[in-house]
């Protein structure tokens, strides 16, 4: 063992029950750490997600190279030895500090989506997956380094203090946001029904920032709704969660028992969710067979390929199907807004997407606490990686936040008037920078 020398070293020179007891706390730690990463394999592949939070199953990651810890140790006795804990300093139990090893380690990595979650930071990941929570309602992600809003979720209280898509959120309460991690961000912004919380805004194209406090409430995630406009069915999926497929599948039946023509699929706002979900989904558009998805692996020996499963209710052609798209449409709604749009059966029209293609798998610990660890990346069927700045539309179309206010939707607008034959053409692509900050784009 590399650093056994060390061991032996600190088991000489310490009180060998003081120093069994860090050594199997970090033992422990480091254990459910690396055999963690392999406890993947035996989750259920119906847990496999594509949103902010994506959970699925993988193989083992292979042996690793055995880290010398020498300096590890060095520091710990150290801190140890000479740190004086001041009147003002609570002092950091054993387990604290090994938490803080795991999370320092974690964070070395520089990904946002890979994260070390406590216990209590678990139970609250698994209330957000669940559908429902105490909070604002609204998605957060991290967009060149700063805490920012994908969406707003409909009729929440988010969305109802104005809160819009693009929003940089500077400061939370009293604090700051700055290297503020997106779990950070979230916990901070949760709260218990009824209290307040106040973000500060940053928005593109004020001259202050706003102060906009919002009264937290239970938080029940919406999924599918439907409306019709002339000969157009619009079909609005706010969520790939556990029951979307099958409310998908009542909206298209509703379809095919309306006088509608032509079809608009509503991504806007959604943030993401099951990975099987959005395929089963696109599955409606497309001939048995084709792929929906491509899933790239560092090593490129594991990559999935996900295909439709044959469900296809109609032949459906860019002059007939409409797929809405904005900063809000990340993962999952990038998933099947891409096949799509490759397979050339649909028109995607709005803003950039959000370029959220990363993959996590969620690997629950021995102690309650877990990891968040991206493993992979989604790319569409042309190959296109969803994490490269996202999906631009063939028919670019912005939604100032003056139009949100005055209840203006340009994009739907557009959608519909394109299916009914006129000619719609694309904003160009300043306008389209103008506005991104404004569009609906891991949650509150």
């Amino acid at each position: 063992m590399t650093n056994g020398s060390d061991f032996t070293r600190r088991e000489s020179k310490k009180n060998p029950k003081r120093w069994l007891g860090y050594f199997l706390a970090f033992s422990f730690a480091l254990g459910a750490f690396f055999s963690g990463l392999q406890v993947g394999q035996e989750v259920n592949s119906s847990h496999q997600t594509a949103g902010l939070f994506s959970l699925f199953a993988s193989e083992p990651l292979g042996e690793s190279i055995e880290p010398n810890l020498d300096e590890f140790w060095h520091v710990w006795d150290l801190l140890e030895e000479k740190f004086a804990t001041g009147s003002s300093t609570v002092d950091v139990s054993e387990e604290e500090k090994v938490q803080g090893a795991i999370d320092g380690l974690v964070d070395s990595y520089g990904d946002p989506y890979t994260v070390y979650m406590p216990p209590a930071d678990t139970e609250a990941f698994a209330a957000n997956i669940a559908g429902n929570f105490s909070g604002v309602g609204m998605e957060v992600g991290l967009r060149e380094g700063v805490i920012t809003v994908i969406a707003p979720l409909p009729d929440t209280p988010a969305m109802n203090a104005g809160i819009l898509a693009g929003d940089v959120v500077v400061r939370i309460d009293d604090t700051t946001t700055e290297n503020m991690s997106i779990d950070q961000a979230v916990q901070l912004i949760r709260g218990e029904k009824g209290t307040v919380v106040t973000l500060q805004i940053y928005r593109e194209g004020e001259m202050e920032f706003l102060n906009i406090p919002i009264t937290r409430d239970t938080i029940n995630i919406p999924t599918v709704k439907t409306e019709q406009i002339d000969d157009t069915f619009i079909v609005a999926i706010y969520s790939f969660n556990a029951v979307a497929e099958a409310q998908v599948k009542d909206a298209m039946k509703e379809y095919l028992n309306s006088d509608a023509e032509t079809l608009v699929i509503d991504v806007r706002g959604n943030p993401g969710g099951y990975l099987q979900s959005a395929v089963s989904i696109a599955s409606y558009f497309l001939p048995a067979g084709k792929v929906v998805v491509k899933e790239q692996f560092s090593d490129s020996s594991r990559d999935d390929v996900f295909r439709s499963r044959g469900r296809q209710i109609q032949l459906f052609t860019p002059n007939n199907l409409v797929v809405l798209v904005d900063k809000g449409s990340a993962s999952a709604s990038e998933i099947l807004a891409g096949a799509l749009k490759d397979h050339e059966v649909a028109t995607v029209i709005g803003s950039q997407s959000f370029g959220k293609g990363s993959v996590q798998e969620l690997v629950n610990l021995d102690d309650g606490s877990s990891l968040k660890v991206t493993v992979a990346r989604w790319l569409t069927p042309n190959g296109t990686s969803i994490s490269d700045g996202g999906l631009t539309p063939d028919i670019l179309i912005s939604r100032t936040a003056e139009h949100r206010i005055a209840g203006i939707d340009s994009q739907k607008d557009a959608a519909v008037r394109f299916l009914a034959g006129e000619v719609v053409e694309s904003e160009t692509f300043e306008d389209e920078i103008t506005a991104s900050s404004t569009d609906a784009g891991t949650g509150e």
